[in-house]
């Protein structure tokens, strides 16, 4: 039984993961990078000669080292009318004094200044909440202080917004994907993670079809709303306790049949999510249990994301061994081949992604590291879970 198992069943199943993962990557690339790539969409609303006006909605916490940067970035957008709201939730560093500058040399920064949090509230919720009770325009962009915008990107990814699918529904919640910068080696081998099983594991011509929850999806650096969707789902105070609004708040939308989408920014916009490594096990950890570090998901994901890019090692590990005792045992050159093309499949999404969004080389090829490490965090973050542990952000537990 054990030959079965090792010669047969086990290379099988990781080729069957990797080849799903393979398959569903190269069905979802291209609806995933096309609006960007110039080819039209259906329905296309965008009225022309019409520049429209939009508040661009900053949380900011500690953020010292990089909000100039970023608020002037969106100063610098072309094609809209814009304002952009900072609230300064708490700073110690100075955050609020470099915008409260900035908006005495420029009236298009206001500077809105945080109070103690609520009870049941997350930060960040709470911040995005009153940033958008204060915003003058009916356009609401929600950005992560450490993204940076090219110019056009706001312009772009309010044409995107007016474009409705097949069926001529509008887009209600849009979220756009920056390209993802990285520095030490953690974060080359965990952020590209998010691209990775976004492409493999989302079936995008669902998601863009039906407004069906489970097809929730976005990335919380920045999301794009109209004020009247964005009331009508509840806004951030219909996810106010969560830590993981890239997930939560397309959810919202969903569940109050409202079309979200997600799409490739990696020409509009720059992120650097953390600068070390212990910041990236500490943002993987906080909202992992949200995400599939829970009992519904993590189980399936390990089989799914360590069966395709893991499994084939160990099972052509265990084939090499075995020819080199038995000679040219068909079981075992079945399990040495087809461990090699599973390795093969698992890997060339992640070469893709490195041509197509800028990741990491050495991530790519350390992919299978980086696949056992991400599983390593989830099931971490499981047990933090279970024990009643939240792990600390910003100087919060919420």
């Amino acid at each position: 039984m054990s030959d079965v198992l090792l010669l047969w069943l086990l290379p099988a199943l990781s080729l069957l993961l990797a080849c799903i993962a393979a398959i569903m990557f190269a069905g979802n690339l291209p609806l995933f990078v096309k609006w960007r790539d110039g080819e039209s969409e259906p329905n296309d609303n965008v009225p022309r000669g019409v520049v429209p006006s939009i508040s661009v909605l900053i949380p900011a916490r500690d953020e010292a080292a990089g909000i100039r940067q970023s608020v002037a970035a969106v100063l610098a957008s072309t094609g809209v009318t814009l304002e952009v709201v900072v609230l300064d939730d708490g700073s110690t560093d100075g955050t609020g004094d470099i915008v409260r500058q900035m908006a005495e040399h420029d009236a298009r920064v206001r500077l809105l200044t945080g109070i103690d949090l609520p009870d049941g509230w997350n930060g960040k919720q709470h911040a995005c909440y009153r940033l958008a009770e204060v915003a003058r325009y009916d356009l609401l962009l929600f950005l992560d202080a450490d993204v940076r915008l090219l110019p056009m990107a706001i312009s772009q990814l309010i044409r995107r917004k007016m474009m409705s699918n097949e069926t001529g529904q509008s887009i209600a919640l849009l979220s756009a994907f920056p390209r993802q910068e990285t520095g030490t080696l953690l974060e080359k081998l965990l952020i590209p993670m998010m691209h990775y099983i976004l492409l493999c594991y989302l079936p995008f011509s669902r998601m863009r079809g039906s407004t069906h929850p489970a097809y929730a999806s976005g990335c919380g650096q920045m999301f794009l709303a109209d004020r009247d969707s964005y009331q009508r789902s509840g806004g951030h105070a219909a996810i106010r306790s969560t830590r993981h609004d890239g997930l939560k708040l397309p959810q919202v939308f969903r569940q109050n049949e409202m079309l979200t989408d997600c799409v490739d920014g990696t020409e509009l916009a720059t992120c650097r999510m953390y600068t070390n490594a212990g910041a990236v096990v500490r943002g993987l950890l906080k909202n992992a249990h949200e995400g599939i570090a829970n009992p519904r998901l993590l189980v399936p994901f390990t089989i799914l994301l360590g069966g395709a890019s893991v499994l084939p090692y160990v099972t052509l590990a265990h084939g090499l061994v075995r020819i080199s005792r038995e000679g040219n045992a068909i079981a075992v050159w079945f399990a040495i081949l087809a461990s090699v093309v599973a390795i093969v499949l698992s890997h060339l999404p992640r070469w893709v992604a490195v041509c197509r969004f800028r990741q990491s080389v050495v991530g790519a090829i350390l992919h299978p590291l980086g696949i056992s490490l991400f599983l390593l965090l989830q099931w971490w973050a499981f047990a933090n879970y279970l024990r009643g542990k939240q792990v600390a952000w910003r100087g919060r537990n919420s």
